[in-house]
């Protein structure tokens, strides 16, 4: 690797001529921008791709996302958004931003534009991951609902739930990955509350 002169980096840069290989974990610091269209490409910090934005930013301008101060020049660590070209960010903040939005709602926090500006990032090396569809988002906001007890003793079974009384469910307190009738576990009605072993 180039950047941290240990062996085994697998990515190579993508220009004609340039032997330069590199680990992922190494991209950033040593300046190489990794691109994840639907050729995967990387390339080292003389090779890699720049913004055709010919301003820099000035020495008030602000990261949109962190508020903080941006480096009076263009620079590997500084992106703009390519639409507005107001719109300025440090490469570790957007590429959250991405991690976080999900393709389908990355944009320019600024402007709002989405096609242009998820064109550019990803040009840049800022990738957003694939969206979740609505079967994942809904297995994801399901609340536990049956009885883990080594031995359930509802006559309804591990999935029968009341309100209230012996066959009521309490999910575990820390967790809320497990789940128990109040009988199962022994847990008596003066109590709000139950922890599962695990925890």
């Amino acid at each position: 690797c180039f950047v941290c002169g240990e062996s085994g980096a697998t990515i190579t840069c993508l220009a004609t001529g340039c032997g330069r290989r590199f680990h992922l974990p190494c991209a950033v610091e040593g300046g190489c921008i990794t691109q994840y269209l639907p050729e995967y490409r990387a390339f080292c910090w003389e090779h890699r791709p720049e913004q055709a934005v010919e301003a820099a930013p000035d020495t008030t301008t602000t990261c949109l996302i962190c508020l903080e101060h941006m480096q009076d020049t263009k620079s590997f660590h500084t992106l703009v958004c390519p639409v507005c070209r107001n719109a300025w960010f440090h490469r570790g903040c957007i590429q959250g931003h991405a991690a976080c939005s999900g393709t389908a709602s990355f944009q320019c926090p600024l402007c709002r534009n989405k096609d242009q500006f998820q064109e550019e990032m990803l040009r840049m090396g800022i990738a957003s991951p694939p969206e979740w569809d609505q079967e994942d988002l809904e297995a994801l906001s399901a609340r536990h609902d049956r009885c883990d007890a080594g031995q359930c003793r509802c006559p309804g079974g591990r999935e029968q739930a009341e309100d209230q009384g012996p066959w009521q469910l309490l999910l575990c307190s820390s967790c809320a990955a497990e789940g128990t009738h109040r009988r199962c576990s022994g847990v008596d009605n003066s109590r709000d509350s139950w922890e599962c072993p695990s925890c």
